[in-house]
């Protein structure tokens, strides 16, 4: 979508004549009020268990937007897209988190308003998810701390002001202990303001015990207590005589922060309130009056398009979104697109797209569990009961298809008449229509924003030699051959794709190869052939693929003991490998175990950290396969146990939750 200038306007004028000392009232101050890890549980927008009455307020004041998205189901890589304008998966900053450098010409959003005269403030919260986070706060805020605030402005400097309220965040929904979470949360509440569990709206993905309920019900006081805090930024803003002249947008960073919510892209991890009160003196600049809803698809990487687009400023060309607001405003989009990779330990990759009918998701690691295990969400009592349940083998539809071993590769809901997406419908006849169509609309998007998701850190790392980020590794397809890599992750839960399989693992790209070792370790079964390849693989010059190769190894190795399930139904996520007969096992099972084992171990302690923690995890989801790995595990925990940074502390969850498992 070509964008260069945006014809001049009055406001644009007014922008470039501006100076600290003069006055610009006919210049709209902008807020966003951030909330984190939280769906649109608002009374405003029908929710009856919700108690939001200043949010409720501003609803009446505001277009209120009803299709709004985050562009993933967690923090880190929604941050990155909000301050660029470009999708994570693009600069290859979509996992949780990453430290890969975005070019220099890719600036924070807000640095456009500062060079035009505004004030720019972050309250508190950056987590942009590169390492070229100083640089966009540096260049974007004023201020960016715990104090700041619109009032540090010079006298009649029109400002750009965010405030993060973290109060609806995962940690304090369901992580924090109830006793900490009633100190510093639920204390905040009046008796009549405490949300009461019986009462609690249990959706059927959820089991209905008083475990689940009285968890819902602290998510609502997190949501009532963060209310309050949005009410106290509102009344500063009339305190201080300028809401007639601030556009004020609510939103929340993503989906609940609760157990088939953040971390998933169904709408329950990625749809998001979305409120936009524009004062009257602005109100040409509304889609719609106050009050009114609009059913428009909006996505996070058109909010700094859109910001820009409200001032008349120039919006970028590397910016991937569309604006929706302002003088630049396109055409409604039909598609918003969303990007699921590892978050701290838990490896996955998946990615969606929605229209206003359907919703598709493809996921190309389908043996892993949605409730594959993570050491921070598993401390929340929510987390253990569903465990507990799904062991007892005492959950049923849609809630095992959350905490079952396996999901699909494809999923496809009918969004208006599924809205909790309940039902998949990728082999009803009446719908493959919407499926092939969903299908194509993905694989376009992965095609052309360059998504660099299919390298593995490790290799991404590699590749890098010669190119300054994973942005410019991406546009050079002798560097990164996309179409066959996805090819390869494509087959991946694919029983007929065993034999290609084995042969890709000879493919002269590192990629490719992984995908293909990844394609076997989902594989219920191992031929002799693949078995071979695997062997072989386990020699392979890229660390990536010889820990894929010896996962996959590791899992079929047919031992005289089988394997304990391990958490979610099996090793990895999924129900452990079983021989395809009744035969005895192979006298070389233990070997080959043995010889995975020993390539798991020498990653393990290796240098290289993101290697080390693909190593550390695959151990950890073999489970009982790995006990003879127990030493290497508590080598590596006393390795990293005093090592700051994030592969080290996710690689102490992993060994932890090994250990502990094992009860070692």
């Amino acid at each position: 979508m070509p964008r260069r200038f945006i014809p001049a306007l009055a406001v644009a004028a007014s922008l470039a004549t501006v100076s600290c000392s003069e006055s610009a009232p006919d210049l709209p101050n902008i807020l966003w009020i951030t909330v984190e890890d939280m769906s649109p549980n608002l009374g405003a927008l029908g929710d009856a268990y919700a108690l939001t009455p200043n949010i409720d307020r501003l609803a009446s004041e505001s277009v209120r937007y009803t299709n709004a998205f985050a562009t993933a189901p967690v923090c880190s890589p929604s941050r990155s897209t909000l301050i660029t304008g470009v999708y994570a998966t693009s600069l290859g900053t979509q996992r949780l988190r990453s430290r890969f450098p975005i070019p220099a010409m890719i600036k924070g959003c807000p640095s456009s308003l500062r060079a035009a005269g505004y004030y720019t403030t972050n309250n508190v919260k950056t987590d942009y998810n590169t390492a070229d986070e100083a640089r966009l706060i540096e260049e974007s805020w004023d201020e960016s701390s715990e104090t700041a605030h619109w009032r540090g402005r010079a006298e009649g400097q029109p400002f750009f002001a965010i405030f993060n309220d973290m109060t609806t965040h995962q940690s304090r929904s369901m992580s924090w202990s109830y006793e900490e979470f009633q100190e510093k949360v639920q204390s905040r509440l009046t008796p009549e303001e405490i949300h009461d569990p019986d009462q609690a709206p249990v959706p059927p993905y959820y089991p209905d015990t008083p475990v689940v309920r009285k968890t819902i019900a602290r998510y609502y006081d997190c949501v009532t207590a963060m209310d309050k805090n949005v009410g106290r930024i509102l009344a500063e803003l009339e305190e201080d005589g300028l809401a007639g002249d601030t556009i004020v947008f609510f939103y929340s960073d993503h989906g609940a922060g609760l157990p088939r919510g953040k971390r998933v892209l169904y709408d329950s991890g990625t749809h998001v309130p979305l409120l936009i009160r524009v004062p009257e003196k602005y109100q040409h600049l509304a889609p719609a009056a106050p009050g009114e809803t609009v059913d428009r698809l909006v996505s996070f990487v058109d909010f700094p398009p859109t910001l820009l687009s409200l001032l008349g400023l120039e919006i970028p060309e590397y910016m991937q979104g569309t604006p929706f607001l302002g003088a630049a405003a396109g055409e409604p989009r039909e598609y918003v697109f969303g990007a699921r990779d590892r978050i701290d330990e838990a490896y996955d990759l998946a990615r969606s797209v929605r229209d206003r009918e359907y919703l598709y998701i493809r996921t190309y690691m389908p043996h892993l569990s949605y409730n594959q295990p993570s050491a921070y969400p598993d401390t929340a009592d929510i987390s253990k009961e569903i465990e507990r349940l799904a062991t007892a083998g005492r959950l049923k539809g849609p809630q095992l298809a959350y905490a079952g071993p396996r999901r699909p590769r494809e999923e496809l809901y009918a969004v208006q008449e599924d809205p909790l997406q309940l039902e998949n419908l990728v082999y009803s006849d009446e719908h493959q229509e919407a499926l092939s169509r969903m299908r194509r609309e993905l694989e376009s998007w992965i095609r052309r924003t360059h998504d660099v998701g299919f390298l593995p850190e490790a290799d991404a790392w590699a590749r890098l030699d010669g190119h300054a980020t994973p942005w410019d590794l991406a546009r050079d397809p002798e560097a990164y051959p996309q179409e066959r890599i996805t090819a390869a992750a494509a087959m991946v839960g694919r029983e007929d794709a065993l034999e290609d399989q084995a042969d890709l693992l000879a493919d002269p790209d590192a990629a490719v190869r992984y995908w293909a070792a990844v394609g076997l370790a989902a594989s219920a079964r191992a031929p002799e052939k693949s078995r071979e390849a695997l062997h072989t693989a386990l020699g392979d010059s890229s660390a990536v693929v010889r820990i894929a190769a010896a996962g996959a190894l590791a899992r079929h190795a047919r031992l005289a003991v089988a394997a304990e399930p391990g958490p979610g139904g099996g090793p990895e996520g999924a129900a452990a490998p079983a021989p395809a007969d009744d035969t005895e096992p192979e006298p070389d099972g233990q070997a080959d175990l043995d010889a995975a084992l020993a390539v798991l171990e020498k990653e393990l302690a290796g240098e290289d950290l993101d290697a080390a923690l693909l190593a550390c995890r695959t151990l950890e989801l073999l489970g009982e396969r790995a006990r003879p790995a127990a030493r290497a595990m508590r080598s590596a925990a006393a390795r990293f146990e005093d090592v700051e940074g994030d592969q080290s502390l996710f690689i102490r969850f992993s060994t932890s939750a090994f250990l502990s498992r094992l009860g070692r």
